[in-house]
Order: structure tokens, then sequence, then C-alpha cells
């Protein structure tokens, strides 16, 4: 450009020509830039807003003061973020939904970058980084990666970037805040606690995990879930050590003296369990000697049920996946399928498919559709004999047919424990009383083959029973469409003419239960306290009304305690069931009538808050455990418990 010349930049009003020179050559303007040299327009109607964002991002330009190049349409609030997700669920309809995450304004020194009045928080941004990848399972290790480095600088040149021990300084930071604010709602709850016990692998080696998750109803009714610890454990370890682990977790949380019961999954040893109840009962912290300590997961033994199932099937399953292999071999061979399937007249909608064996339901629908071509698949072979010679014989279809429908019903029930992401203990009774009266019948099955699966299957049954049948039948009890009645109706069905009997020890149970609850219950110590406040006196007042009636309270107090005046447990009973309906909600209910139940809320708000099921919805028909997450599988342990831990606790903000 030997011939263009510097045009006189005090006739340019614009800030930006601070930092461009501007050039003509003949009749055209060039801005060029004096950090970086590089070639602009400088023409006159090409305004100067090209050049002004060139400066914001111009690498060799110091960022100082590159506040005033904002316009103030560009410059945005501070304030909360806006979190788009999308509902999985509404996919198809891409619907969007909006989550303001509600950040603490944390007392922190600022590091702010010049932008004028909305100038860049530093620490702020890294501490939305660091939740991000919290939330998202990402890996620490993303901030170190050239994508991310790049999107960052393009996005916010003002953004120092940080390195991967910074961001998990920063999530072990958020961690500790977290738990502070965790420690605050135990302090302040109204009543007990369950705690959740689930065993979690890794997929990269055979490392284990234990995850302890603190289950119960807040101050509002609302039924709650906060992870407490995910800790390593080492298979090494003797039942002595386990049990050590989870008391050291208790205590740490100082959870211990609140604790309520234990939720454990079926093959969790009982000395395990037993070791911490004794611990807890040395101290007297459990209800009813600890009677109602050990649950043992509903789903879980579902699923194991639903294992031996299909491990009896087990050939037969295998029959039926080369069947539809067959079919699904070649387009003319689904094309005869097709025709033979129209001349039998099969009314059925359902695809054949090849199952998925990590989730059992999944083989369950394969069977039931292949149940529906039975006819068609025998037509095939007779056109086909050869490559159909692994179809079923009648007996085998004959067993099929009876099995299945042991898989239906267990399907139908774990979708009914998992409606809801936080079930109350009240829906499990009337379900699972009609599994056992299901495996009483199918025991009588005249085939070896099945009955010898149904004493299996009934024998794990009946091992769970024999824990938890107290506690479902407390909390059945609690819900005010059932009372005592659901009791009356399954029990005699169950037992025969030992059912009477059975029904006064859980009623013993319950007492028992309500006693206990009575002698901790706020309103019998404000009255004690109302009693001793009144004995006290109050000098100068021996003529206060309240003074002169003291002996009469005293009187009240003493005589309707001797009467045996009809208590919170007795008037609940006696009064009429509140009519069921779908949309019947027991915690609201409870909450409502706090005022006229207080003790037996108190007893309604520790049982039905116990986690019958502890099997997220999304893995409920899994055939193998939890596993961890890849991207933190090699993390440090106590770096993994807090990225799971607060994880767990930020969502469960957002989500309330």
């Amino acid at each position: 450009m030997s011939d263009a010349v510097i045009v006189n930049s005090s006739r340019l009003k614009s800030i930006v020509w601070n930092d461009f020179d501007r050039v003509k050559k003949g009749d055209t303007f060039v801005a060029i830039c004096r950090h970086c040299k590089k070639k602009l327009s400088g023409s006159s109607t090409s305004g100067t807003s090209h050049l002004r964002n060139h400066l914001i991002r111009c690498q060799r330009r110091s960022n100082h003061g590159v506040a005033q190049y904002f316009s103030a349409k560009d410059k945005k609030k501070e304030g909360s973020l806006a979190l788009v997700t999308i509902d999985q669920e509404q996919k198809n309809e891409e619907v969007l939904s909006i989550v303001n995450l509600r950040y603490e304004q944390e007392q922190i020194k600022s590091e702010h970058v010049g932008i004028g009045g909305n100038s860049l928080d530093q620490r702020r941004s890294q501490f939305d980084l660091a939740r991000m990848i919290i939330l998202h399972n990402y890996p620490l290790a993303m901030v170190e990666h050239v994508g991310f480095k790049i999107f960052v600088r393009n996005l916010q040149p003002l953004f120092e970037l940080v390195t991967r021990n910074k961001v998990e300084a920063d999530c072990m930071e958020i961690y500790a805040k977290e738990k502070q604010k965790v420690y605050e709602i135990f302090d302040k709850l109204p009543g007990k606690i369950s705690v959740s016990a689930d065993v979690w692998t890794a997929s990269e080696d055979d490392a284990a995990y234990l995850s302890l998750a603190a289950h119960y109803i807040d101050e509002n009714w609302q039924l709650k879930k906060k992870n407490l610890n995910f800790v390593t454990i080492d298979p090494s370890y003797t039942e002595d050590m386990h049990s050590e682990v989870i008391m050291n977790c208790l205590m740490d949380w100082d959870i211990d003296r609140k604790l309520f019961s234990m939720i454990f999954d079926s093959f969790t040893s009982d000395n395990i369990v037993e070791r911490i109840r004794d611990r807890l009962s040395q101290n007297r912290f459990l209800h009813c000697n600890g009677q109602l300590f050990d649950v043992r997961c509903a789903v879980d033994l579902l699923n194991r049920m639903a294992h031996d199932a299909l491990e009896a099937l087990c050939e037969i399953t295998q029959k039926i996946r080369e069947s539809i292999r067959y079919v699904k071999s070649s387009e003319a061979t689904q094309a005869t399928f097709n025709e033979l399937a129209d001349e039998v007249q099969v009314e059925t909608k359902k695809c054949l498919c090849i199952d998925n064996p990590l989730k059992w339901n999944s083989t369950y629908f394969m069977l039931e559709a292949a149940l529906e071509y039975r006819k068609v698949f025998s037509c095939l072979r007779d056109r086909d004999p050869v490559n159909m010679k692994f179809l079923l014989s009648d007996p085998e279809w004959d067993r099929l047919i009876t099995v299945t429908s042991f898989l239906k019903l267990f399907v139908e029930v774990t979708n009914v424990f998992t409606r809801s992401k936080y079930p109350t203990a009240n829906i499990f009774f009337p379900e699972i009383c009609d599994i056992h009266l299901q495996l009483i019948e199918w025991c009588k099955n005249p085939d070896e083959y099945i009955s010898s699966l149904a004493l299996k299957m009934r024998k794990k049954f009946e091992e769970y029973w024999y824990k938890c049948s107290s506690g479902l039948a407390v909390a059945a009890m609690l819900d005010p469409r059932f009372k005592m009645k659901l009791l009356e109706y399954y029990y005699p069905q169950l037992y025969g003419d030992s059912a009477t009997e059975l029904i006064d020890d859980v009623f013993e149970c319950i007492k028992s239960l309500y006693n206990e609850h009575s002698i901790v219950s706020p309103l019998a110590s404000s009255i004690d306290q109302g009693l001793d406040w009144q004995a006290s006196g109050i000098p100068g007042s021996g003529k206060d009304s309240r003074d002169r009636l003291m002996g009469f309270d005293k009187f009240l107090h003493e005589t309707s305690q001797a009467e045996g005046s009809s208590s919170d447990l007795d008037k609940y009973l006696e009064e009429p069931l509140f009519p069921r309906n779908v949309d019947f909600n027991v915690l609201n209910w409870w909450k409502v009538h706090t005022p006229r139940y207080p003790i037996l809320s108190m007893m309604a708000r520790n049982i039905l808050g116990i986690p019958i099921s502890k099997v997220a919805a999304e893995s409920r028909f899994d055939t193998g455990g939890r596993v961890l997450n890849h991207n933190w599988s090699s993390l440090p342990p106590t770096t993994i418990q807090a990225l799971m831990c607060s994880q767990d606790w930020i969502l469960s903000e957002l989500e309330s």
C-alpha cells in the first residue's frame, strides 16, 4: 500500500479509532488495527460495530479497558442463570423447560475484569463451570481440552481459563458448602431419618463403592432424599469392617440418634445388619427394640424372583430368540411370516424383537409377543422344517404361558412401586400381599417344573416377608383409606385360622410404636412444661385467674390419663375410612390432619418415610447393579464422593 494515505484521526469521533489507523487508497478506506495489523473496512458507510467487535477479540491487544467497546444493547443484567434442559419424555414435541438456577450470594473476594458496570466475576464463573461439571458428569479434564478452550475464548475472552486441579478444588469447595446446608436440614428435621445402602461398581475395574442416602419427610410433609456418602469399600472387608464403615458415616453426619430404619439389598448379610442394630440399640435410639429397623428392598426382591423365572426358562428363551432371528433373517422370510399371520388371523399388533439381556422386562416382552404368534410359528415350521427345528414343543409352550404370567405380575407390581420418584410406604402392602397369594397358588401347580420354580421363589419371598411384613402392615394402617381393614382382608386369605392372632401381634406393635412416640411428643412435653410453669407461680400474682385454676389444670391432666381418654390412635381407628380415589395423597392428608392427631402424625411421618423400595425408576429392571460413570471412576475417592453427593444435592434443590 505504497500509495496509501493515513487520514487525520482527529476528525473521527468514535473511540475505536484510538486503536485503528484509517488509510485511504484511491477511493477506498481501510481500517488497520494498530495491534495485530488486521485490515477491515474503513468506509464511513460501514460504521464502527465491526471494528469494536474486533477489538474485543483481538489476541494481541490487552483486555484492559475493553468495556468501553460494548454497546448498551450488548450489556446483560447479572442475576440468575437460565439452564435449558430437554425433557426426554416429551422429546418428540421438542419441549424445552427452563429452570432458574438460584445461586447464593457468596462472601468471596471478587475478581472482576473491567466491563464497566457489568464486569465479569471470575470466581462466580469458575463456580458456574464447576457446577456444570458436577451436574452433568463431565470429566474434570474437559477444562484442558483444546476445543473447550477455543469455545470459551471465543465466547468470553475475558474469562481466565482454569486448570483441572483448580476446577477439582472448586468442586470440593462446592461440596463443603452444600454439605453444611444438609447438616442444617437434618438438625431442624421434625422426624426421624431412614437410610438406604447401595453398592456400586466401576466399569473399568473391580472397585466397589457404598452409597448411603437419607430418606425423610420434611416440615412441609414432602418426602425427600439426600445422598450422604459414596465411599470406597474393599472386597476383602469383613462383615465387622462393613458395619463399622456404615456406623462411622452415620456418626459423621450425627444422625445415628435420629435413625429409624435402614434399607438394604436382599443379599446383604444379616450379620452386618445385626451389628449396626446392636450398636444403635445400646443407646436406645431405635423404636420397638429395632423390630422395624431392618428393611429389604421390595423391587430387589421382585428382580430376584424374576431372575429365577427367567433362569427356569433359559432353554425355551433361547429357542424363541433363534426363531425370531430366523424370521428377521431376510425380507422373504419376514414376508412369509406376515402372510401366515394374516391367514391364521393373528390380531396382535405386538412386534417380534430380540430382547436386551441387561433389562429383564425386555425378555418378558419378547416372550409375550412370541406367545401371540404361536400358531404362526407352527405354520412356518410346517413350511420350513429344516430352519425351524428349534421351535418349542406343546409342553414348552404351555410352560412358557404359565411362567410368563409370573413375569407379567412382577412387571406390573414393579411399575406400581416405581411410578413415583419417592413412593410412600403405604402403597406396598396390598401389592406384596397379592404376590404372596399368587405364590401360594403357583406352588400347587401339578407340573413339577412349575411348582419347583414357585417354591424357589416363595423361599426368597418368605425371607423378605419375615423381615418386612410388620413395617408394611403398620404403613398400610396409616393410610386412612385402609386402616386395619386391609390386614383383616388379606391375613385370613394368607393364614386362615391363625389370622386373628397375627393381626393382634401387628396391633400390639402399632400400640407400642404409638406409646413410644407419645413419650417424645412435643404435645406431651408442652403439657408438662405448662404445669411446671404454672406450679412455679408468678410473684405478686396470687389473685391471677391462671393461678386460681392451676389446681384444676393439674386435676384435668391426671384424671384424663387415669380414665384412659381416647388417644390419637383410638380416634383415628374409630372414624370412618377415607374414600378411595385415584388422586389421593397420603402425605397431604396427614399434613391437614396433624392438629387432630398430633402424636399419630409423628408416627406417620417416620413410618411413611421408609423407602420400601430404593431402586431408581430408570434402573428398576436392570439385571446388573449400579455402575459409576467412567468420567469419574479414576478420580481420588474423596473427589468421587464430593461429586456424587454434590450432584444429588444440587439436583434436588433444582427440583424443589
